[in-house]
């Protein structure tokens, strides 16, 4: 069944570049740059994979980030994941990135964009890999950086397709960040926004009715909401759900309690993603074989949703 997986056309529209970053190379980049990691190896970096929730694995995530100095590094970061694309059958990729991550640490914008640029490019050439990448700002600094972080993308506005909102989901609504997804609108972008992994039912609506979101990365928490699943069955609203993601963060105990092939037959447009796929265990086919040998995905269901993939990419 892997075989046949993988050579299934798929497009991923829910992957963090910073959340692509094996072990291998971070070890490498760390030694390219001089920095010294909290881990002795590289097995100890894997046994720190357990997470307890969604914070702790951030936590992580944003210390792994730091090694991520150089055009170069950005440039080995994306491509390394989209040669991973090109092995899968990932035919079309769109990633998130996030600038605060590194303009915080004194890294200029143009070192991100442009490395993360280049590859892109080069991926689209020798590869055939298509994308078009997206400016996600964090939700847990105010909107006053997010602005700034928008106005400080305005002069390479071609390098990216849309904006996103993520990291730490409680307590921090889509509604804090209206404006800036106002005027990232007013700029032409169109607009996607994580909720519903850990948030609740509310911040999908919010996500919908005041960020006007083209996409909701996660939703899975729309089941609780009747109503809600009824919008996004009426408006084939994408979901961009991410299983192992949700199960290495306890949002689902085991993967055989995911909701994605439910909502799948409800009539939802449920795709599947890999989120973070280094820290959380597989790229975009470990995903479906996950669902197959874990939740019994058929082929025709399999066939779905990545169909569905495709019909949701902002890049047509």
């Amino acid at each position: 069944m892997y075989d046949w997986l993988n050579r299934l056309p798929k497009a991923e529209l829910h992957m963090h570049l910073e959340g692509s970053l094996e072990p291998e190379l971070l070890f490498a980049l760390a030694q390219r740059n001089g920095i010294t990691l909290p881990w002795p190896d590289i097995d100890s970096l894997r046994a720190a994979y357990d997470y307890r929730d969604l914070q702790e694995f951030l936590d992580l995530y944003y210390q792994g980030a730091q090694v991520l100095q150089t055009e170069q590094d950005f440039y080995d970061l994306t491509w390394a994941y989209l040669q991973k694309c090109a092995e899968q059958n990932v035919v079309h990729t769109e990633p998130f990135f996030d600038p605060q991550t590194h303009t915080d640490r004194g890294v200029p914008f143009e070192v991100v964009i442009n490395g993360i640029g280049q590859a892109l490019a080069d991926g689209r050439r020798q590869l055939g890999v298509q994308s078009g990448l997206i400016l996600s700002f964090l939700r847990h600094l105010p909107e006053e950086a997010a602005m700034r972080t928008f106005e400080q993308a305005l002069p390479y506005r071609d390098a990216f397709i849309a904006v996103g909102l993520d990291s730490s989901e409680k307590g921090f609504p889509p509604r804090l960040f209206e404006r800036v997804f106002a005027r990232a609108r007013a700029e032409g972008f169109p607009a996607v926004a994580h909720a519903g992994e850990e948030g609740p039912p509310e911040y999908i609506w919010e996500a919908l009715d005041l960020l006007k979101v083209s996409r909701i990365d996660h939703g899975v928490r729309a089941s609780e909401d009747p109503r809600l699943i009824q919008h996004l069955i009426d408006t084939q609203m994408p979901l961009t759900v991410c299983p192992l993601s949700n199960t290495r963060l306890k949002v689902f105990e085991h993967m055989s309690d995911h909701n994605i092939l439910e909502l799948l037959e409800q009539g939802v447009m449920v795709t599947v993603n890999s989120d973070d796929p280094s820290y959380f265990g597989g790229y975009v086919t470990e995903n479906f074989l996950a669902l197959h040998e874990h939740a019994g995905m058929t082929r025709e269901q399999a066939q779905r949703l990545a169909d569905n993939s495709m019909q949701a990419r902002l890049l047509k």
